[in-house]
């Protein structure tokens, strides 16, 4: 897993073996209904990538023009609310629950909890292993979702997300899809709602504010996770696409394969076939300019698919 302030390295690998339809629609398995409020994409072609030669090591560039097909994306990341219900209905386990420990943001851990913290991560010092954490869980085994309902679920790895998916009748974006959806139709700009990241001094996206990873002046209203929704939606109606909480794609993770014009795709690319991590986009609440700068729309990490931190979630698409 990546070591930066987007994502966590474990010290070893981990090994074990809306957010769904709209209200009314009937799921394959016979379970219930999940209120979920679909944004229409259209097809279309767009450039890809940025110029921004920051980051060299998450190759963003070149800049070329891709085309997606036209899908059905969720107006936002899926919910604590809508990760419950897909629980209830089916009794999944996390990978998280799974292990027995997440990754929580040093902030968060309660008196209580930080003296039975025995690993952070090296060069991410901010980052403490909780045995304890999960989705219900988040700031530690004292901590509960209560008054959090409305706020992306985190704490859920790749194969969570994907076990969501399959459950739900939905999957998870491509890396060249959440790209076009997340521009909403703004050709290369630096952010999904122009290049100026506060317009007017609006706060535009849950960010941190303030000096990383020490001090959160919260200007923008938030410690961690915000309600989704709380900022304006993007040209295609979608909400959250920078900052919040990072977003599982389908691709696996290369920085050679899209420069490679011989095997990738410039039609719904979806990556090479196999790799050690999966891609994630969108920033999160602790992406900070003088840190991690991955709240611009083009921004790229990833993480292995067994991993999950408090500042990672999904948001799902149905074509």
């Amino acid at each position: 897993m990546r070591s930066d302030a987007g994502t966590v390295a474990s010290s070893a690998a981990r090994k074990v073996p809306d957010a769904g339809r709209a209200r009314g629609d009937s799921l394959a398995d016979g379970a219930g209904p999940v209120a979920v409020d679909f944004v229409q994409i259209p097809a279309g072609s767009f450039r890809m990538g940025t110029t921004d030669t920051r980051f060299p090591g998450d190759a963003e560039g070149p800049v070329r023009e891709v085309a997606v097909d036209a899908i059905e994306m969720s107006r936002h990341p899926v919910t604590v609310a809508q990760f419950s219900e897909f629980v209830t209905a089916t009794g999944y386990v996390t990978d998280a629950e799974r292990f027995g420990w997440s990754f929580v943001f040093h902030h968060f851990v309660s008196d209580a909890v930080k003296a039975s913290v025995r690993q952070a991560v090296k060069g991410s010092e901010w980052w403490w292993q909780v045995h304890g954490t999960t989705w219900r869980c988040p700031d530690g085994p004292d901590s509960s979702v209560d008054g959090r309902l409305s706020h992306p679920v985190t704490h859920v790895s790749w194969r969570d997300a994907v076990a969501y998916c399959e459950w739900a009748g939905v999957r998870l974006p491509s890396e060249a899809e959440w790209e076009y959806a997340a521009r909403g139709g703004i050709d290369q700009a630096r952010y999904a709602w122009g290049d100026a990241l506060e317009p007017d001094g609006e706060h535009m996206c849950n960010i941190w504010q303030g000096n990383f990873p020490d001090y959160n002046t919260r200007a923008d209203g938030f410690h961690g996770t915000s309600p989704v929704g709380t900022y304006p939606p993007n040209g295609f109606g979608l909400h959250d696409v920078a900052g919040n909480v990072w977003e599982w794609c389908t691709d696996w993770w290369s920085t050679s394969f899209h420069r490679n014009d011989r095997r990738a795709t410039r039609v719904n690319p979806k990556g090479p076939r196999r790799g050690d991590a999966k891609v994630i986009r969108g920033g999160s609440y602790l992406c900070h300019e003088s840190y991690c700068n991955r709240y611009r729309v083009g921004a790229r990490t990833a993480s292995t698919p067994d991993s999950s931190t408090g500042n990672v979630g999904f948001r799902v698409v149905r074509a």
